[in-house]
């Protein structure tokens, strides 16, 4: 049985830490968007981060795998983790609020536990985590509001398609799990962020045409931040926390994404949420406490 981790003051520290550089990513995204098409944007992300992973490995001292089956797994968890939830959440922001879709985004545990379950053994389905499940999905679904389930339009397919973000973004940890665990954590994210821009890099062309580089100064920053610092950065950060806090506590980051996306939407971007919205994170909150409460162990 594996022991329990307790944050520590530090611990607390980063976990809050990187739930602020991630719920600011997604204002960033949407200020990026005011100029760049969806694929541009998110080739920007990908491409960016992945010279500085690959900069921070350098100079790590580690090595560039070459064997065939890993770069396999990196095309597989760069579409499931970059391509397909990046493309999916950045569309969807041109039609929703960007704390609905941090709110939304919170769904990754969510279905990350159900598909965990079906897949690995040690992770099954206990009565607690059926709780915190059912509780995120009725909170989803408050947050999404049922005159959005009786009609479809452009503002209910977009919260569609960020859920579907996080079901590619669920589906990508167990990948992750299946195939990579071997690998250093910063070299499994830059193989991975290089592979997303392999995949990236003709849509984008095919689609949006050639990149320009001729953008406004407050479209770089955004880029600078939502892909160095929230992207490259954010996932040094990530694994940190992961060996300190353990996946359970991590869990807790989810929680914090949401409020920072809200307040800096109506910041930057005077943006406001119905009550439902409120009233569905506090539910699907609820549900996270819940699953996070059942990760631990006895």
């Amino acid at each position: 049985m594996n022991e329990q981790k307790h944050l520590s003051i530090r611990g607390w520290t980063e976990l809050l830490l990187l739930g602020l550089i991630w719920g600011a990513s997604f204002v960033s995204i949407r200020v990026a968007l005011d100029t760049l098409p969806v694929m541009t944007s998110v080739l920007h992300r990908t491409f960016w981060a992945m010279l500085v992973l690959w900069l921070v490995t350098w100079i790590g001292g580690g090595k560039v795998p070459s064997a065939p089956r890993v770069w396999g797994a990196f095309l597989v968890m760069g579409l499931l983790n970059n391509v397909i939830p990046f493309s999916l959440m950045a569309w969807g922001q041109l039609y929703i609020d960007t704390g609905l879709t941090a709110i939304l985004n919170a769904a990754t545990a969510i279905f990350g536990v159900l598909i965990a379950a079906l897949f690995f053994r040690d992770e099954r389905l206990t009565k607690n985590r059926l709780l915190g499940v059912c509780l995120g999905f009725l909170g989803v679904s408050i947050a999404i509001g049922a005159q959005n389930f009786l009609s479809f339009s452009l503002q209910s397919t977009a919260q569609l398609a960020v859920l579907a973000g996080t079901v590619s973004y669920a589906c990508a940890a167990a990948w992750a799990r299946q195939t990579l665990s071997h690998l250093p954590p910063v070299v499994a994210a830059a193989g991975m962020l290089t592979a997303s821009t392999v995949l990236v890099l003709p849509i984008t062309l095919a689609v949006d045409g050639v990149p320009s580089l001729a953008l406004p100064a407050i479209t770089w920053a955004a880029i600078g931040y939502y892909a160095i610092v929230a992207t490259a950065g954010a996932y040094l950060l990530y694994y940190r926390v992961l060996a300190v806090a353990g996946s359970g506590n991590l869990m807790l980051v989810t929680l914090v994404i949401p409020p920072v996306a809200i307040v800096l939407g109506a910041l930057l971007r005077e943006e406001s949420l119905p009550p439902n919205a409120f009233l569905g994170f506090a539910v699907l909150a609820i549900g996270l406490l819940v699953l996070n409460r059942s990760s631990q162990p006895n």
